[in-house]
């Protein structure tokens, strides 16, 4: 993969990070790439949806399995714009996704590097590679400015 398919990849995810912050939603985006095109994209979308697991990453996962008619993602990547939660791990690994890129770490709620480290478990089936930190400083950024809102109303 080029920096030029990475910096891409990654600002089609902050594109949907940014559809969710319009919405009133915690502003993460997703997409998920098979052989360097786009077969899924998702934004947070709990509120609007009524639904807990209408996380970015589950959004893009749904429309990526829709579209390719599997449950299975061998050999795609997933970009995020904030390293996904528990849940969200697992259906990475269910899914059997190769490769996940995310963008800010999540100290509080993320489970790749903090927390459970869902990954690093011996009862994990399936670990992708994983990539921390590309777009970190625009994602969080975003995420910052969302939340500074939110305090101020």
């Amino acid at each position: 993969m080029t920096l030029d398919h990475a910096r891409r990849f990654a600002a089609m995810a902050l594109d949907q990070a940014r559809q969710a912050a319009t919405l009133g939603e915690v502003p993460v985006g997703a997409i998920i790439v098979r052989q360097g095109v786009v077969i899924g994209q998702g934004h947070n979308q709990p509120r609007a949806l009524n639904d807990p697991t209408a996380h970015a990453e589950i959004m893009a996962i749904r429309a990526a399995c829709a579209a390719i008619g599997s449950e299975r993602l061998t050999g795609c990547d997933l970009w995020v714009t904030l390293e996904p939660c528990a849940m969200c791990a697992g259906a990475i690994a269910h899914a059997r996704i190769a490769r996940l890129y995310y963008a800010a770490s999540d100290p509080k709620g993320g489970a790749v590097a903090h927390g459970p480290k869902l990954f690093a478990q011996a009862t994990v089936l399936h670990k992708p590679e994983v990539y921390a930190g590309v777009g970190e400083e625009e994602a969080a950024a975003v995420l910052k400015e969302f939340f500074a809102a939110r305090r101020q109303v």
